[in-house]
């Protein structure tokens, strides 16, 4: 299996440049890619081709408007952890799938979890499933009402 690396030591501007016009368009041809960059096609992919083995690429997907299906219940959640236990807690958060984002930042709270949910009963179990784990000292919970 191939050692992925860390894509801040290995990768050009070039293909920085290219992760970003992939980021806004992820269903760019290659020749769009091509002529944006100043490239030859074959440069394209091959840079592709080498970003996905290494894994800085995880894969291609749709940006959906988060509001267009008004029935997910919607959430971020700032968590204060115990100690020196931020490691265990993080293991623990990523075995619930309805937590779509888990940041880490710094001052008050040390992580901020993004919550989608089906149901208000789906979101109460996940805020008391959060609230259990070992390691979690507090949690403020906002809903989120509408994206402007």
């Amino acid at each position: 299996m191939k050692d992925k690396q860390s894509p801040l030591h290995i990768y050009d501007s070039l293909d920085r440049e290219l992760i970003a016009i992939l980021r806004k368009d992820g269903r760019a041809p290659i020749a769009k890619l091509a002529e944006i960059l100043k490239v030859s096609r074959g440069t394209v992919q091959n840079r592709l081709d080498r970003l996905i083995s290494s894994g800085a690429i995880l894969g291609f997907t749709i940006r959906a408007r988060e509001d267009i299906d008004e029935s997910i219940i919607r959430a971020i959640m700032l968590i204060e952890v115990i100690g020196r236990s931020t490691s265990q807690v993080i293991n623990q958060l990523r075995g619930i799938p309805e937590l779509h984002k888990l940041h880490t930042t710094n001052g008050a709270w040390d992580l901020v979890a993004e919550i989608q949910t089906a149901s208000l009963n789906e979101f109460d179990r996940v805020l008391r499933q959060v609230r259990t784990i070992e390691g979690v000292l507090n949690s403020e919970t906002s809903l989120l009402l509408s994206t402007i």
